[in-house]
């Protein structure tokens, strides 16, 4: 069973920085990639941005290529994504997950972290 803790979240005026992290705890020896997702009020859940889990792969939904990276420190079991030149239509509650290998599916899910951009 592998556990993921959300943190970084928080509030932000337009065009701020906000950094997320995801650190997964268990049994951190299973082999999955790792994907943001976000949830908006009256939305649904979109895709975020994911990588591999050796790293050598990430992908960015249309929302955010160009101002979002996602990275990950694998000595500290821990995913990160750096948001940047933020919006208001960045709101939303941000979720961490366990990425099968096969389609990149979720697998499991952290509880979230909420983040806000004010205009």
């Amino acid at each position: 069973q592998v556990q993921l803790l959300e943190s970084g979240g928080g509030l932000v005026q337009t065009g701020g920085s906000l950094k997320l992290s995801c650190t997964a705890s268990g049994r951190t020896n299973t082999r999955y990639h790792t994907g943001w997702f976000r949830e908006a009020p009256g939305k649904e859940r979109e895709f975020v941005a994911a990588i591999t889990w050796g790293g050598e792969s990430t992908h960015y939904g249309d929302s955010v290529q160009g101002r979002f990276t996602i990275s990950r420190d694998s000595a500290k079991n821990t995913v990160y994504l750096q948001m940047n030149n933020l919006t208001p239509e960045d709101t939303a509650v941000y979720y961490c997950a366990g990425l099968r290998f096969e389609g990149y599916s979720p697998q499991f899910w952290g509880r979230g972290t909420q983040v806000t951009v004010g205009s």
